[in-house]
């Protein structure tokens, strides 16, 4: 990614008493947030936790996306008019309220 582009991270927290279902997310998720942001999407990843920091710790985070948009606008444009599809999808594969942060790319 290009210094001056917006990144948008959305990360679910890890927990024992939270649910996350991978495949869907993976498989269904991804796709509907991506087919509803359209051309204003410049890339994209998803991740899965693996550890934490201290060896043999849970990682503190579950799942971690980012998306990346040429301006702020362009990520508001996309995702305003989606948010109710795209937020109303969650259900179907977590019980986890996600961290959303915007972030401009600086290197």
């Amino acid at each position: 990614m290009k210094k001056g582009m917006i990144k948008v991270s959305v990360l679910y927290p890890n927990n024992e008493s939270n649910k996350f279902d991978i495949e869907y997310y993976r498989t269904k998720h991804v796709n509907l947030v991506t087919s509803l942001l359209g051309d204003s999407l410049k890339g994209a990843t998803t991740e899965s936790g693996l550890g934490g920091g201290a060896l043999n710790s849970p990682a503190p985070f579950v799942s971690i996306a980012n998306m990346y948009f040429n301006t702020i606008e362009s990520f508001q444009n996309s995702f305003g008019p989606n948010a109710d599809k795209i937020m109303g999808d969650l259900p179907n594969f977590t019980n986890i309220e996600p961290i959303i942060q915007i972030s401009e790319v600086v290197i």
